[in-house]
């Protein structure tokens, strides 16, 4: 037991002598690490300071550089700011002269000026005496000396004075009327159009005369419910192959012609069927006129952006409208085109012109169905719609005597050119012959009328009053009051002249 005692006594002195003989080499080792280390570390600041000297040496003998050259540049900014400024004190200096002498050339001018004032009044007073002068020994004054002088200069030459009138007052005349026929010449020349113009069918053919019986349908059913629908009268006669499609209305024709023209193709023809064809024909004008409307605007440049599609519509109405055979808006589009070259020639405004020449007649589109003539009808519809006031007035202004506007001139001799010219308008010998009729009798309505003759084709009208009834104040009247008569009753193409003839015959014989 003492000896294992002893064993493990000296057994813990072994291990703690060998424990501190580990423990202590370990310190050595750690600080000779140390030493390493801090060694290391002296040199790199060493190193470190040495670079760091070299660096600020370096950077020193740039610092230096750098400001020797900002003090060369420094001292040449410095010379060339000095040589600007003395080439400006030259320059100053020059300027100032130089306004010196413009101020000496002024003042030299003015006084030049002061003495030309100085000598023209003296001679104006001069001519001033002499006149005085002058009028003392005549006796006269100026006014009354220059009234004598041509009172007899006219005196002695009056007949070579009105001979020289009459001849500046001929060449004025043939010079007008030769630009005017070139002007509406070369308006004409450049405007390509039909010489035959479209009129609106109302005769409707059939495929067989049975087709008649068909439409008329039992008891007259068929017939009368198109009739019904459509407004107009269809007139069954013993013409074969043919039915005639009677109307006021130009719209509804088109309308009753394409309903049937469905029917036929149909071969259904009963009133459920042809109300249908009714509502279809309907629909497709609707589109067609707007088509018609929105045609015309485009083959005439004119931008449909400030127009109302309303107004298009009502334009496109006058493809099913004619006036003595002219489609009217065939019319309408050749007055645009002839008006917008007029006012080319003549410098007034194309735009005016042509939207003007387009629109004229819009009246005739409702005529059928509203009250009062085509102009005013015109003009309201127009001012509905928005457009410009100089546009509006061209719906009256075409039919006036005497446009107030070179615009609404342009449009009414654009008008008179399309309706005039030859194949444009056409009318029957019975037609004819009755509106010639019509117009001598609406004439000889009025009291104190002697004679009425119907001349140049319906286009004038010779009157002759008798001269005992009738004065010149009331024969002038008359004639205002026969034109008023003649275009509130009357449907005539272009424009009428009423000639009112007042004269005294007196005969006596020497026997």
């Amino acid at each position: 037991m003492i000896y294992a005692l002893f064993g493990l006594a000296i057994g813990a002195l072994i291990g703690f002598l060998a424990a501190n003989y580990l423990a202590s080499e370990k310190a050595r080792k750690i600080k000779q690490r140390v030493a390493d280390a801090e060694a290391e570390a002296s040199r790199l600041v060493n190193q470190a300071q040495t670079k760091e000297q070299e660096i600020l040496v370096k950077a020193k003998d740039k610092a230096i550089k750098i400001l020797e050259e900002a003090r060369l540049d420094e001292k040449k900014g410095a010379e060339e700011l000095k040589a600007q400024k003395n080439e400006l004190n030259r320059r100053e200096s020059e300027f100032a002269n130089k306004l010196l002498a413009l101020d000496d050339e002024r003042k030299a001018i003015d006084e030049a000026k002061n003495k030309l004032v100085e000598e023209q009044k003296a001679i104006e007073e001069l001519k001033l005496e002499e006149t005085r002068k002058l009028e003392q020994v005549a006796a006269l004054s100026k006014e009354e000396a220059l009234e004598r002088i041509l009172k007899l200069v006219e005196e002695q030459n009056q007949d070579t004075l009105m001979s020289r009138v009459r001849k500046l007052d001929e060449q004025e005349a043939e010079e007008i009327e030769r630009k005017a026929k070139n002007i509406i010449g070369v308006a004409i020349q450049r405007l390509a159009s039909t010489v035959v113009a479209e009129t609106t069918t109302t005769n409707l053919e059939l495929p067989s005369d049975e087709m008649k019986g068909r439409i008329i349908g039992k008891e007259g059913r068929n017939i009368k419910a198109i009739e019904n629908l459509t407004g107009c009268e269809l007139v069954v006669d013993d013409t074969p192959g043919m039915i005639t499609i009677s109307g006021f209305s130009p719209i509804r024709r088109q309308v009753a012609k394409r309903s049937l023209d469905k029917l036929i193709s149909d071969g259904r023809i009963h009133p459920g069927r042809i109300e249908e064809a009714v509502d279809e024909a309907k629909r497709e004008l609707a589109l067609d006129i707007k088509k018609a409307g929105e045609d015309a605007l485009y083959q005439l440049g004119i931008s449909m952006a400030g127009i109302d599609p309303k107004l298009v519509q009502i334009l496109g109405r006058l493809k099913y409208r004619t006036s003595y055979g002219q489609n009217a808006l065939q019319h309408s589009m050749e007055v645009a085109n002839l008006s917008a070259l007029i006012g080319e020639e003549l410098k007034a405004n194309i735009t005016v012109c042509k939207k003007g020449g387009l629109f004229h007649d819009i009246g005739k589109a409702v005529d059928h169905d509203l009250q009062g003539g085509h102009p005013e009808l015109g003009y309201q519809i127009l001012k509905k719609f928005g457009m410009p006031e100089e546009i509006c007035y061209q719906s009256i202004g075409h039919h006036e005597d005497k446009p107030k506007t070179l615009e609404a001139v342009i449009v009414k001799a654009a008008d008179a050119i399309s309706g005039a010219r030859p194949g444009a308008r056409k009318d029957s010998f019975e037609m004819y012959v009755k509106r010639l009729e019509e117009l001598e009798a609406v004439a000889s309505g009025f009291e104190g009328i002697d004679k009425v003759y119907a001349i140049q084709a319906g286009r004038e009208i010779r009157i002759f009053v008798n001269p005992k009834v009738m004065d010149d104040f009331s024969a002038a009247q008359l004639a205002r009051n026969i034109a008023n008569k003649i275009e509130a009753e009357l449907k005539y193409p272009g424009e009428i002249r009423v000639t009112l003839i007042r004269e005294t015959r007196v005969i006596e014989y020497a026997r």
